[in-house]
């Protein structure tokens, strides 16, 4: 609590653990990264306003999704290859949501696949779905899905083609892993890295290997095995899903108000406001920008992630009208920072962000959220509308 306050501080220690081609994978997005950038940047516009003389009291940071109660307003978005950011990435990971009681979100591509997280899940486990196209191969990662206690499916549809991530490619980061020269050389440098991996072994994206034999020569070097099986879906596609899963059924990925609109029509649950930080398509809106457009279009709940960086940022977002916050790539940080206490540690940052922030706001829940406005253009603002002081 004295040498990693924040999110920036834990970066700075991941980046001196993890070799130079796994930080890359991790921090990377795609093309220039403009859509990465833009989305720290966007945060960063949404104002709230502090509100004074409210008295002593302690915040409840509880929270109402899906018809579940939550201890806090957050939980761990998926990331493919958790494994190779970190040893046994996914355990820890799922282990430390069970212990706090709150989301963990396995992905397809992560390198455990169900069966191996099954006896570390807590009671909200999520299992995020890369669409395969043969439906008897969906049939069976749903039932692995559901066997091993992951209760809610994502299907995320921002991703119908393999981006290009030039910063990843520059790396020397294949899928999977190729141990050249220059990534031995970068590996020998993080001794604590590769004493982790030594032991368990390069991660594979074991939930797959069920379906396939591995062969990669007819893909680019960004892609990996799933993309011998995946299908760009369509809304057919997410209809099948519905009939097929019983559980609540989330749409991840959505920019647009009218996907929202018919994902509601259609019988899903939930969406997920999200273009993938960066990481698929270096066009798009800042995802901050997007979320109260989808919040006006549909009644469902609404999941926000990408360029959340602390608890702020969380009060921002559910401000805009979302009503649960994944963050992905943060947890991994945490994890490379300090290993498996790392994840305690940015829960407990997050935590007491909140904590502050609201007692600023003079919010004893998140109800009490201000209206949010844009700081760039607070002068005209209060201008134009007083009650905004």
């Amino acid at each position: 609590m004295t040498r990693y306050l924040a999110l920036s501080d834990l970066r700075a220690r991941a980046q001196t653990r993890l070799p130079r081609f796994v930080w890359e994978y991790l921090d990377s997005a795609t093309g220039q990264e403009h859509t990465k950038h833009l989305n720290r940047a966007a945060l960063d516009r949404v104002g709230l306003m502090p509100k004074v003389l409210q008295g002593e009291f302690t915040p409840d940071l509880s929270t109402r999704f899906l018809n579940t109660t939550y201890p806090l307003p957050f939980g761990m978005a998926p990331i493919g290859m958790s494994g190779l950011i970190w040893p046994d990435a996914e355990g820890h990971l799922a282990r430390a949501a069970a212990r706090h009681n709150i989301p963990y979100c396995l992905s397809t591509v992560a390198a455990q696949n169900p069966e191996d997280l099954a006896p570390h899940l807590g009671s909200h486990a999520w299992f995020q779905m890369y669409p395969p196209r043969d439906p008897e191969v969906r049939r069976d990662m749903l039932n692995r899905a559901k066997t091993a206690g992951f209760s809610t499916l994502i299907l995320t549809v921002d991703v119908p083609v393999a981006s290009r991530r030039e910063r990843q490619t520059r790396s020397g980061l294949t899928h999977p892993p190729r141990m050249t020269p220059r990534l031995l050389a970068q590996i020998a440098q993080r001794p604590t890295w590769a004493l982790g991996m030594a032991r368990r072994g390069m991660p594979k994206m074991r939930t797959l290997e069920k379906y396939t034999d591995g062969s990669l020569a007819s893909l680019p070097p960004t892609a990996h095995v799933g993309y011998l099986l995946r299908t760009s879906p369509d809304w057919e596609y997410v209809s099948w899903l519905r009939d097929n899963w019983a559980g609540p059924f989330i749409l991840k990925g959505v920019l647009r108000p009218e996907d929202a609109s018919r994902f509601e029509q259609l019988g899903g649950d939930a969406i997920w406001v999200s273009n993938h930080a960066g990481r698929q398509f270096d066009a798009a809106p800042a995802s901050i920008d997007a979320l109260p457009h989808i919040r006006d279009a549909t009644q469902l709940p609404l999941i926000f992630d990408s360029g959340v960086e602390s608890g702020l940022d969380i009060l921002r977002a559910l401000s805009l009208g979302a009503d649960f916050i994944m963050l992905g790539r943060a947890f991994h940080i945490a994890l490379a920072a300090l290993g498996p206490k790392g994840i305690d540690h940015l829960i407990e940052l997050l935590r007491l962000d909140l904590i502050a922030n609201m007692g600023q706001l003079g919010a004893r829940n998140y109800a009490d959220l201000p209206a949010p406005f844009d700081l760039t253009n607070y002068a005209a603002l209060a201008q134009n509308q007083p009650e905004i002081t």
